[in-house]
């Protein structure tokens, strides 16, 4: 036992950076104790979840595993238990006006959003995984690349307290026309999306730009070795070696898959392209 004498905790001293690693004072040193700190200036996940278990999951292989392990990017999850009241960390209550199933507390849900915002800068989203939500689309990952990271909300049970959602102006994203246990499934495919436009982590820039969605048209068919399967060939096009030519073949597939698959997304890619496109 010291023999000092007991004396107040000193004030934490504010955030420094020491080259891309942010120490910040903490009750948890996770920053210090985990293999992945904060780097600064690197774009960041953060997930509220009840199940912070289920993270990375597919997120931690292939590309994005890598380009995670890298410090191309960041996750973080944010434990919703730990917000919880009384003896039993209950996050959630029977719905007001009766009706089936639970819903997340307000009070619960806030603590977890203050923590998980705090030090937050520049353009950082909050976002809802929601089936009322507005369908994910590239265009929505385009911008989330853009910003400075992305706090991410996985409903459970019934949703989430209304009143979080227009206290923190909380912007809802679906990832279907379909209900799903939770919004971890979402929340990581949303991941997924943004992660792989983010600079250096596919590898080769080409990909992000000649991909589906990316042009507004869905992707050209794809080929590759045996030149022969099962008596189908690869397009003799394609083996031109006419690079010309080729580009042009891949466009006019693109348009006529989207035409016949998604008229919707046809009819925005001719309209933003009229004069262009018949």
């Amino acid at each position: 036992m010291s023999d000092e004498p007991i004396s107040k905790s000193p004030k934490p001293k504010p955030a420094r950076a020491l080259g891309r690693k942010t120490i910040r004072a903490s009750g948890t040193p996770r920053e210090l104790m985990t293999p992945t700190p904060d780097l600064k200036g690197v774009w960041k996940a953060k997930v509220i979840t009840l199940f912070p278990s289920a993270f990375p999951g597919v997120l931690g292989e292939s590309l994005t595993g890598r380009a995670l392990q890298n410090g191309l990017w960041q996750l973080e999850t944010i434990d919703l238990r730990d917000f919880g009241v009384g003896k039993h960390r209950n996050v959630d209550d029977t719905p007001a006006g009766g009706g089936a199933g639970m819903v997340l507390r307000a009070d619960v849900l806030g603590a977890a959003i203050d923590q998980a915002m705090t030090g937050t800068q520049g353009n950082w989203p909050l976002i809802y995984l929601s089936p009322r939500g507005k369908p994910m689309s590239q265009e929505l990952m385009q911008g989330l690349a853009r910003a400075d990271g992305v706090t991410l909300l996985c409903g459970r049970f019934e949703g989430v307290d209304e009143r979080v959602l227009e206290h923190y102006g909380i912007q809802e994203v679906s990832l279907g026309d379909f209900v799903m246990t939770g919004g971890e499934i979402a929340a990581q495919a949303l991941i997924d999306a943004t992660v792989r436009l983010i600079p250096d982590v596919l590898g080769n820039a080409e990909s992000a730009i000649e991909e589906s969605f990316s042009s507004g048209l869905l992707e050209h068919p794809q080929y590759t070795r045996p030149a022969e399967w099962h008596g189908h060939t690869i397009p003799e096009v394609l083996m031109s070696g006419h690079h010309g030519k080729v580009a042009t073949w891949r466009q006019e597939q693109s348009e006529a898959i989207t035409r016949k698959r998604r008229p919707d997304l046809w009819a925005r890619y001719v309209k933003r392209n009229s004069g262009d496109s018949g």
